[in-house]
C-alpha cells in the first residue's frame, strides 16, 4: 500500500515535470494559432462564426455556449489552430483575450459580430 502511493505521487511528479518542460512550446504554438484564428473570426463566413463562436466560449462559455461538433466544418488547418488554442487555455496563465495585443477591443469585436 506504501509502495503504491509512493509510485503514485512519483508518476503525479514526473508528469508534472514533464507538463512544465513543454509549458512554453505549448503557449507559443496557441499564441501564434490564435493570432491566426482572431482574422479569421473578424471576417463574414462560416468558418469564421465558428471560429468565433470557439473563441467566445473560451471566453466565457456559459455566456457563449459552443456546440463543439461545429468544429467539423472547419478545414483541417482551422481545426488545427483551435486544438492549439484549446491547449494553451487547458491551463490559462491568464484569460484567452489577453494573450492578444487589444484583446479586450478584439473580444468586444467578436461579441458584436456572433455573441
Amino acid at each position: 500500500m506504501q509502495n503504491t502511493k509512493a509510485a503514485n505521487r512519483d508518476e503525479l511528479f514526473d508528469a508534472l515535470v514533464r507538463y512544465q518542460e513543454e509549458r512554453p512550446a505549448i503557449r507559443d504554438a496557441g499564441t501564434k494559432a490564435l493570432a491566426r484564428l482572431v482574422p479569421v473570426a473578424l471576417r463574414d463566413s462560416g468558418q469564421s462564426r465558428v471560429i468565433g463562436r470557439f473563441l467566445l466560449g473560451l471566453y466565457n462559455a456559459q455566456a457563449y455556449p459552443f456546440q463543439l461538433t461545429d468544429l467539423r466544418s472547419l478545414d483541417a488547418g482551422l481545426f488545427d489552430d483551435c486544438m492549439a488554442v484549446l491547449r494553451l487555455d487547458n491551463s490559462p496563465e491568464q484569460e484567452v483575450h489577453e494573450y492578444l495585443p487589444r484583446g479586450q477591443m478584439i473580444f468586444n469585436q467578436l461579441r458584436e459580430y456572433w455573441g
